[in-house]
């Protein structure tokens, strides 16, 4: 793969491992274009963009990028051609797209950890704490989160625009990118709309799941992927059946890690999505069952949700969760899922490869431990 416009690339494809370093390295090549702009602007916005670069190339699998550049050579992109540095690209901006989100989304959880570090809210926060600056120190850190959140998503445009994309490529790739990001801010709202309280159906998590975490994390990557590569619109619909099936069963494996999830690997506290009140589908589930046989346990459970509790409390939610068949119910959903959208991607007309290393990748998604 080209580091840029006249190098040259690889020929042969680009294996997953390659792929991730590839993505790694081109989203440093766009963070230094980015130095001298932000260098004018002053120490403050320098150490800000500074904190999202870290942010971003502090680790991550680079899922969407590699679901994007997967989908593009399975509708008949060459990782040889002439246009597969700029497809890299294009593909690599789903990681600022999706720093946008996490920040953001720390901020709205109240999280204090993202992958064994501070959350970047907090480590302002921190920072205004630590040099006594007046004001709020955790009002100022939550400005300064949303504000790099804002910037993260600028960027993923702004590394777009400079991808290199011929013109037709851009206008098939540009409908299916603005659909992204609406979908992803409308499910972050779904989501702060179910914490609330107003629904906590399982109907309405799997709504917020298909919008803030499927659309953006497989389906979407997998769309744009066929876009640049002009495919037609019976492996567009494959993709997006796919894309769906897989999103969603990969948010179900993270609904249970966040409440079963061990800290040493998830990077998270024990429980934290207890703690923070979440629908998910896997509390959605147990409230509905709860609320079937067991008014004592559904009392237990919306009481408990969104509080302070203790290790104690939390293994006690646990097993009562487990109890009531809610993590079996979610298990088979993932299973079911998971099926699904590997029938469909088989159907379809992707390449042979791209289906073996497709069906990996999904596999992996929705059997992680992390």
């Amino acid at each position: 793969m080209s580091a840029g416009p006249g190098t040259p690339t690889r020929s042969a494809p680009i294996g997953p491992a390659a792929l991730v370093a590839d993505v790694e390295r081109v989203l440093r090549d766009f963070f230094d274009s980015r130095r001298e702009l932000v260098g004018e602007m002053g120490p403050t916005v320098v150490d800000a963009a500074a904190e999202l670069e870290d942010f971003v190339l502090r680790g991550g699998k680079r899922t969407r990028p590699s679901f994007a550049w997967t989908g593009w050579l399975g509708a008949g992109g060459a990782a040889d051609g002439p246009q597969a540095a700029a497809v890299l690209r294009a593909c690599a901006a789903l990681e600022l797209v999706q720093a946008c989100a996490l920040i953001h989304d720390d901020i709205i959880d109240s999280s204090r950890t993202r992958r064994g570090f501070p959350t970047v809210h907090v480590d302002f926060e921190e920072r205004h704490r630590e040099r006594e600056w007046s004001g709020d120190s955790g009002h100022f850190g939550i400005s300064v989160g949303v504000l790099i959140g804002d910037l993260a998503l600028a960027w993923a445009d702004d590394m777009v625009a400079a991808a290199g994309l011929d013109a037709a490529a851009h206008r098939r790739f540009a409908p299916v990118w603005a659909a992204m990001r609406t979908e992803v801010m409308g499910g972050q709202l779904l989501d702060i709309h179910g914490e609330a309280g107003a629904d906590d159906s399982v109907e309405a998590a799997l709504r917020i799941n298909r919008y803030k975490t499927a659309a953006y994390t497989v389906e979407r990557p997998l769309h744009l992927g066929a876009a640049l590569a002009a495919a037609g619109p019976p492996l567009v619909a494959a993709y997006r059946e796919f894309g769906t099936d897989i999103g969603i069963a990969f948010q179900l494996r993270d609904d249970l890690l966040g409440v079963f999830g061990d800290p040493a690997v998830t990077g998270k506290p024990s429980g934290d999505d207890l703690r923070e009140g979440k629908r998910t589908v896997l509390i959605a589930e147990a409230l509905r069952r709860a609320d079937a046989d067991s008014p004592t346990a559904a009392k237990l459970l919306r009481t408990s949700l969104g509080t302070d509790l203790t290790p104690d409390e939390v293994t006690h939610l646990r097993a009562l969760i487990t109890d009531l068949g809610a993590v079996g119910e979610v298990e088979r959903r993932i299973a079911d899922l998971t099926d699904r959208g590997l029938a469909a991607l088989e159907s379809s007309s992707a390449t042979a490869e791209a289906k073996q290393r497709l069906r990996a990748m999904a596999l992996a998604a929705t059997r992680r431990v992390a």
